[in-house]
């Protein structure tokens, strides 16, 4: 893009273009994982969806490499990229909650942390990630799963209808009776098909305080914990969400020094119905013996969402390899208890997040997304803060592809690095892969929208 373009761009573009040389460049062009530098010829921060048509309509007219970014989360970075244009969505912040009809229509610049404190003003709240910092629009058009997932489905589950700008430069509503091909489309296949301006969702009436918290066990209880929550899971209520991190122990005032920065087993759960029916669902989780805390206790949702962001804020470089377990059976367990015990950096974590409920009673083919029958999801987070990467990005392949036995054949789009094409056919499946490249074909033929886990048109 030359210098004539960006001065074409601002003529009707009502929010800022910033460009390299701008004091503002070095921090518009970063997104949350470290390990990604790309230098964009331009950035264009939009105020409202007549920025983002403007934006299209001049990367159309000028054949631009066009990258799309909304909360800047994504592992892979995939809202910047080298040269052409960024199409900033961060500054559009808006969140309107209708509570008599449990309802929120958000701007795709709107973090978890935005949405849930509007929403939870009314004791309401949909499923979102599971910190805070994480952007809806991404998280959404990926599947996203959070704390409240098993009790109500995935993000793009509660998703109502949306407002997309395509590649033609045109603003449709996508519904089930509006585009409904479209809608099908953007609950899980990612931002391949448009520039979604407006997200509304349907809500729940979670109320203001849930019971949750964590117990945090030595990393050599590995193997006895996953068991028995795989095996507490199986028959507990759909408002129980379990979520288990091996890592190391943060210098947290509720855990006893010595242990600090020795690796621990925490285990995240949600009960997602009133508090008091809580207790004895989550007794046979807490009752462990030599457990080093137990932080379970009734808290307000909003704090909860935001338990995990000091731990995974932004700067640090990221390496992630995800894989949906068909089982997690004994063997399973030790190859992972194996891989734990030779991780490359004490930054690093292992999450098991165990799915089912809601997730799985949605019908396979009535979304994009995919694997919903998969009873745990594996996402190996190597993280680091200086030194090459070859050490712990060798270290996450060999932790993967041990793990590949007991796969269910398939990776979350939203945990996908650059693994390439046959990896993003892998997140869908061949048929729902041929049915999403038909309606590339139909939306964006020329493949506009690329800087993503692309799927490309069949021409």
């Amino acid at each position: 893009m030359n210098a004539k373009t960006a001065v074409a761009l601002r003529r009707g573009f009502r929010g800022q273009v910033i460009v390299p040389g701008d004091p503002e460049y070095d921090r518009a062009r970063a997104v949350w994982n470290g390990a990604i530098d790309r230098r964009p010829d331009v950035i264009a921060r939009c105020t409202g969806t007549a920025d983002v048509l403007r934006a299209v309509e001049m990367a159309r007219r000028y054949g631009l490499l066009t990258a799309v970014r909304g909360g800047g989360h994504n592992i892979a970075g995939l809202g910047v990229c080298d040269g052409g244009l960024v199409i900033d969505l961060s500054p559009m912040k808006g969140v309107r909650v209708d509570a008599a009809r449990w309802t929120a229509r958000a701007q795709p610049g709107v973090t978890w942390g935005d949405f849930d404190h509007e929403t939870q003003a009314f004791s309401l709240a949909t499923p979102g990630c599971l910190m805070s910092s994480t952007g809806i629009a991404g998280f959404t058009l990926g599947g996203g799963f959070g704390w409240l997932s098993r009790a109500y489905g995935l993000a793009c589950d509660n998703l109502l209808e949306a407002d997309v700008v395509t590649a033609d430069g045109k603003l449709v509503t996508a519904s089930s009776e509006q585009h409904p091909d479209l809608f099908w489309g953007i609950r899980g296949g990612g931002g391949n098909f448009g520039i979604v301006t407006s997200f509304t969702y349907r809500l729940h009436p979670v109320g203001r305080q849930v019971l949750c918290g964590a117990v945090f066990l030595p990393a050599e209880r590995l193997p006895e914990v996953l068991s028995a929550v795989r095996d507490h899971l199986a028959g507990a209520p759909d408002e129980l969400f379990v979520s288990c991190v091996l890592s190391t122990a943060p210098a947290a005032p509720f855990l006893p020094a010595e242990v600090h920065g020795t690796p621990v087993v925490r285990v995240g759960m949600c009960w997602a119905g009133p508090p008091d029916r809580g207790v004895s669902v989550l007794a046979p989780l807490r009752g462990w013996k030599g457990a080093l805390a137990d932080t379970v206790q009734t808290r307000p949702y909003v704090v909860w969402q935001r338990m995990l962001d000091s731990g995974w804020g932004p700067g640090a470089l990221n390496h992630w390899k995800a894989e949906y377990l068909t089982v997690l059976n004994g063997a399973a367990i030790e190859t992972i208890a194996d891989h734990v015990a030779r991780i490359s950096s004490p930054l690093s974590g292992i999450e098991l997040a165990f799915l089912g409920g809601a997730i799985a009673r949605v019908g396979a083919d009535d979304t994009a997304y995919t694997h919903r029958a998969a009873p745990c999801l594996l996402n190996i987070n190597s993280r680091w803060e200086t030194g090459a990467p070859d050490e712990h990005i060798a270290w996450t392949g060999r932790f993967w592809s041990a793990m590949r036995p007991y796969s269910s054949g398939g990776v979350y789009v939203n945990f996908l690095g650059q693994e390439g094409r046959g990896r993003v056919l892998e997140a869908y499946g061949l048929a729902k892969f041929e049915r999403l490249t038909a309606l590339k074909d139909r939306y964006d033929p020329g493949n506009l929208f690329r800087v993503n886990q692309n799927i490309p048109p069949s021409v």
